[in-house]
């Protein structure tokens, strides 16, 4: 990240009417006034007194004796007195030898494609032993705003290579669809697989940022080997957070990464995912600063503005008018003890368009990615699905499929009661569709990336274990095009 008093970033108000530049506006210098009257020390805060003409959301530069400047942003102002966050942290640091200089701007970063096959920490500092970031144009980390009616609505799919998603809860360019997990799955495992492999149906220029927060020393080195190619290729950003790093750059670090993203879709052409997790790391680190002021807390301690919060981050994606690129976000986040009514899974389905739900039942039988494909769902998935988009029976089989493992499940929980020996023929049918979709439609390889055909042939061995009347969601036309088995598969 660039941070030097010589970046400035550009105003909201330079942007032209649809929201969204048309090419970021060049760095200039910005005269700065040093500031001593220091406060308070509050945990990651800094409060500055005597300080006029200061801004919300300014950056700073924090100058402290005998040790490297660190740097800083306004969350507050009132009268004369600012507290600002400290992105460094201000351990070490004591009320006498400090001086804050404003820069008159919010925090940007640079933009464009130099980004490209670098790997960060979470404030944008280079961690590949290559040179900082430059570019002639940058762009405030809040992003710009954009006005709603330039908008276009998502469509077309993001093939992710993996079954039970591309099949079942497909993603659309210009979606938002998170990820629920727990504790102990694989999802980093997952998220690191779609950023991997993920692509659009139609051969457009596909890039994907990745950011990181919170994770181990041992989760970033598997991040890091896990994306080396595509790294290598020149397609993919990444943007890591450790456990250890202050708690105010795990704010930073997803704002960076849309930043950048918006950069390469809008200005660049590209389609662009964005893969972010831990989403619950970050909203603890929201809490934390949330307490550090000493604001009254909501549920659970986060602050009420938590959703609001969130809205700004995942609303950065999207489709706009005349721009030939997109930004899809997939954030991942992990609910405490499994509850999905916690503060961060119930406010981030309110914003988002469906979620795709790892289950622990689903994962002790040992199946791959554990989708529970009952409670996933993609809202947005009539839109980048179908004839002319991946395949014309795919919308009809997905629902077919959905339908019958639904019945499947009632059947299993039925021979629970009685004994499959008392069940039907029919009953006993779809229990083994389900496990025959479990265990070849959902379950596959962590470097085992598929085609749309061969999910959808997979989808179809298993439909063919069920009669023929039972199979009410799909045409006679399909029926015979598709389904395999004698004469078109043809069952009682």
């Amino acid at each position: 990240m660039t941070s030097s008093d010589s970046t400035p970033g550009t105003n909201p108000q330079d942007s032209p009417p649809g929201g969204v530049p048309a090419g970021r506006v060049p760095a200039v210098g910005v005269p700065k006034v040093g500031h001593s009257a220091v406060r308070e020390l509050r945990g990651p805060l800094l409060v500055l007194g005597d300080a006029d003409g200061v801004g919300w959301d300014e950056f700073a530069t924090v100058g402290v004796a005998g040790q490297p400047d660190r740097h800083g942003l306004v969350l507050e102002v009132d009268g004369d007195e600012v507290t600002l966050q400290v992105l460094e942290g201000t351990d070490g640091m004591s009320l006498g030898g400090i001086e804050v200089r404003f820069q008159g701007r919010p925090l940007a970063v640079p933009t464009g494609p130099d980004w490209l096959g670098r790997v960060c920490n979470g404030r944008g500092e280079p961690l590949d032993g290559g040179p900082p970031i430059t570019a002639g144009t940058t762009a405030p980390v809040g992003g710009w705003p954009l006005n709603p009616v330039y908008r276009e609505p998502p469509q077309d799919p993001v093939i992710t290579g993996i079954s039970a998603i591309d099949a079942l809860t497909t993603l659309v360019r210009g979606q938002k669809l998170p990820i629920f997990s727990v504790a102990g799955l694989p999802h980093l495992t997952l998220a690191t697989q779609i950023a991997a492999q993920a692509t659009t149906s139609a051969g457009r220029a596909f890039r994907v940022v990745f950011a990181a927060m919170g994770m181990t020393h041992a989760d970033i080195a598997y991040i890091r080997d896990r994306l080396e190619e595509r790294s290598a290729a020149g397609e993919l950003v990444l943007l890591l957070n450790a456990a250890d790093d202050p708690v105010i750059e795990r704010i930073l670090t997803p704002r960076i990464a849309l930043t950048v993203a918006e950069s390469l879709a809008y200005d660049e052409g590209s389609d662009v995912l964005v893969v972010m997790s831990d989403m619950t790391s970050y909203a603890e680190a929201v809490r934390d600063v949330s307490a550090a002021r000493r604001e009254i807390p909501a549920r659970r301690g986060y602050p009420g503005y938590l959703y609001s919060d969130l809205a700004g981050l995942y609303e950065r994606c999207g489709r706009v008018r005349d721009r030939e690129g997109s930004v899809t976000i997939v954030p991942v986040l992990t609910m405490p003890a499994g509850d999905i009514t916690h503060p961060v899974p119930d406010l981030t389905g309110y914003i988002t368009e469906g979620q795709v739900v790892l289950d622990p039942d689903v994962d002790a039988r040992n199946i791959y990615p554990p989708v529970d494909v009952l409670s996933s769902l993609s809202r947005l998935m009539r839109s980048g699905a179908g004839k002319g988009r991946t395949r014309e029976d795919h919308l009809d089989v997905a629902a077919q499929i959905l339908s019958a493992m639904a019945r499947a499940r009632t059947a299993a929980e039925l021979a629970e009661l009685v004994g499959a020996a008392a069940l039907s023929e029919t009953d006993n049918a779809y229990i083994e569709f389900r496990s025959v979709v479990e265990r070849n439609l959902l379950n596959q390889g962590r470097d085992e990336p598929r085609t749309f055909d061969d999910t959808m042939d997979l989808a179809w061995q298993a439909l063919s274990l069920l009669p023929r009347r039972e199979l009410t969601m799909l045409s006679g036309e399909f029926l015979d095009k598709y389904l395999p088995g004698p004469v078109g598969g043809a069952r009682l």
